[in-house]
């Protein structure tokens, strides 16, 4: 009989994946140096993460079914391959003075990386923790949160110290490594896994004791015909739209609204890095007590509040106070969903799912950073768009709620199905 893992070396696992390629949010430490060596604009190099961000929605969705068929090990393998590839490749782009292989290796191929890595040690993380699914997810997608924090200053003393290309090869080489010997370890856990100290009887009543038992088993192409997997789906592009349009313009923002000095501003946003990543960890490990549909409709009700308040708040310590509070339901958004899915679609294919599910990141991380920067041009305020992100929010607020009705005709369902078999 096979030795079963420990099921916390596979959450560790998933940490070493998540941690490589949550450095994509460190992608603004080499604007500046990329702009000022090339001679690109601004809007050019950003251009980059965006084409990232896309590819990262794009893939997770079309790789979802490879995760779910090969499993974690070899689909990690390929994110390893396209996210090292791909800043190696970045490397290579910048010595040699090309923004169009910039986009390919860095956006496309890197992105791919992001996208099949984002996905891959998730659905197992699910299946090894039944009893725990927040806290095992969000552990891994914590560390996708805190990994600028560790990433940035690295990367800016490697620019200084080796040079730009040097510094994408470097880094390439190390977060293959990091990855490629994290995917190894990962693996499915066995069938009918139950936590070891627990009995199959405990686990189902302690699943059923807070209402989380799974709702139904479907295949992904069976989830997105239903109206729960598009209010999950609506949920999170309103949650990451304004959450990521905050990110991209909190220091102006900061000094605009609140009257913050640079350095003040510059440290707020460091510190909004670790209420990204604790939120992630925090707000999911809450959910495996209160709910996932409650910690929705807590984060909507939350950041409803905090968008009407911004736009007319002077002072600063008020004004951090609201942006550090979105920022943590920005991260714990991203947290729950792999177990919300879980809850509401089963296991069977949730690999699948959370890809398809993740294409809402790919379009907010377009729409809400343009809507930001192009309503404060035209209009020199960021009044009118904080009240846009509050309707948005009231609207995510009812869908929470919506939802709920949905969840409880099919869980009456289910029960009068048992009963009559029974």
């Amino acid at each position: 009989m096979a030795k079963t893992k420990n099921r916390w070396l596979i959450a560790a696992a998933a940490v070493g994946i998540h941690i490589s390629i949550g450095s994509v949010y460190s992608w603004s430490v080499f604007s500046n140096p990329l702009s000022e060596k090339h001679g690109w604009s601004s809007s050019e190099v950003a251009l980059t993460f965006s084409i990232a961000i896309l590819f990262l929605g794009l893939s997770a969705a079309f790789m979802g079914h490879f995760v779910e068929k090969h499993g974690p090990k070899k689909s990690g393998i390929v994110a390893s391959i396209c996210f090292g590839a791909g800043m190696i490749g970045a490397g290579f782009a910048d010595s040699i003075g090309s923004l169009y292989l910039l986009y390919f290796f860095y956006g496309a191929l890197g992105g791919m990386g992001l996208g099949i890595g984002y996905i891959t040690p998730v659905s197992s993380l699910v299946k090894w923790f039944p009893d725990r699914r927040g806290l095992a997810t969000g552990l891994a997608i914590m560390g996708f949160g805190f990994a600028s924090l560790i990433a940035s200053p690295v990367i800016e003393s490697l620019i200084n110290g080796t040079g730009i290309a040097n510094t994408f090869l470097l880094l390439g080489a190390i977060y293959f490594v990091l990855m490629i010997s994290s995917s190894f370890y990962l693996s499915a856990p066995p069938k009918d896994f139950v936590p070891k100290g627990m009995t199959q009887k405990e686990l189902d009543e302690k699943t059923k004791n807070k209402k989380t038992g799974d709702l139904s088993q479907l295949t992904a192409n069976e989830a997105v015909k239903t109206v729960r997997f598009w209010a999950l789906w609506v949920m999170l592009f309103i949650n990451v739209t304004c959450g990521i349009a905050v990110i991209a313009v909190a220091s102006p923002m900061a000094q605009d609204v609140a009257g913050m000095t640079a350095g003040g501003a510059a440290l707020m946003v460091g510190i909004m890095g670790l209420f990204n990543g604790f939120g992630r960890i925090g707000w999911a490990s809450i959910s495996d007590y209160i709910g996932r549909p409650n910690v929705y409709t807590t984060f909507f009700a939350l950041q409803a509040a905090a968008f009407v308040l911004l736009p007319s708040v002077s002072n600063a310590i008020i004004f951090q106070l609201l942006i550090f509070i979105i920022l943590s339901c920005y991260g714990g958004g991203f947290a729950s969903i792999p177990a919300y899915i879980g809850d509401l679609f089963g296991t069977k294919q949730l690999g699948a799912i959370h890809g398809y599910i993740l294409t809402a990141w790919a379009a907010a991380g377009l729409v809400g950073p343009t809507v930001v920067t192009r309503i404060e041009e035209a209009t020199n305020s960021y009044q009118l768009t904080m009240y846009i992100f509050t309707g948005a929010f009231v609207v995510a607020l009812a869908v929470s709620l919506l939802i709920r009705i949905n969840i409880k005709k099919i869980r009456n369902n289910n029960a009068s199905s048992a009963k009559a078999a029974s």
